[in-house]
């Protein structure tokens, strides 16, 4: 086999290389390559489906937005459970992107995500535990920032909706870039965090249940509008 990269991957490389990565580890697949790089998209039901594209968490503002539209198509609409599907994506780097939702406690605590992100519970403390999986009220405080207005009542009871297990039962499809996710291993490396195949190879294992690891995030949103699942920027 020749040392040469292939065109494909070579202008892969390049491009991430030139966005501050210095490489990136051979496997640029989704994390299951048993399964054809496409089939998260079976996982969405509905005749009505929407893709949310959001880098940013945005304190949860944009979990708020998809819980508004399934809600609206229940209670509006009088769509049952399996008419109405959504899409959430995970991916960007820096502090305040997405990608970090997808991870479990576990992972929050060790890396001190909540910190990097700037997340702070009530006490003004760090979480360390991801917020965003299974929020309570007393997280509503998260709504106030994301929105930016003042806290008001409805956040208590859309806090622990729009969590990520929550959306999940109501019929969201949560997928993770995975260019993102071997740039961040970088990142987290970078910032002494350990060694990089090492945290790439922790984080895969820590993903949260039904989050699926998809090979680009620009392919996917393209592959569901091909699919008809409808668009929405965040």
């Amino acid at each position: 086999m020749s040392d040469s990269p292939t065109p494909r991957r070579a202008f892969l490389g390049g491009a991430l290389a030139a966005a501050g990565v210095a490489a990136l580890p051979s496997c640029a697949r989704a994390a299951n390559d048993q399964m054809p790089a496409d089939a998260w998209i079976n996982e969405v039901a509905g005749s009505n489906r929407c893709l949310f594209d959001f880098n940013q968490h945005k304190n949860g503002a944009t979990l708020l937005h998809i819980l508004n539209y399934l809600n609206t198509y229940s209670v509006a609409y009088e769509k049952s459970a399996g008419e109405v599907g959504a899409v959430a994506t995970l991916y960007g780097i820096n502090p305040g992107s997405s990608i970090a939702l997808g991870f479990d406690n576990e992972m929050w605590e060790k890396y001190e995500l909540g910190a990097y992100h700037q997340l702070l519970d009530s006490n003004d403390q760090p979480y360390t535990r991801n917020v965003f999986w299974q929020p309570q009220s007393s997280d509503a405080h998260l709504l106030a920032v994301g929105t930016g207005i003042e806290p008001i009542a409805p956040f208590l009871g859309a806090m622990p909706a729009l969590g990520i297990e929550s959306l999940q039962g109501m019929g969201t499809k949560f997928i993770m870039c995975n260019n993102a996710l071997n740039a961040w291993s970088f990142e987290l490396a970078s910032r002494g965090k350990g060694d990089q195949e090492e945290i790439n190879a922790e984080l895969r294992n820590h993903l949260l249940p039904g989050v699926t690891v998809v090979p680009a995030m620009v392919i996917a949103i393209e592959r569901a509008q091909e699919a008809g699942i409808r668009y929405n920027k965040q």
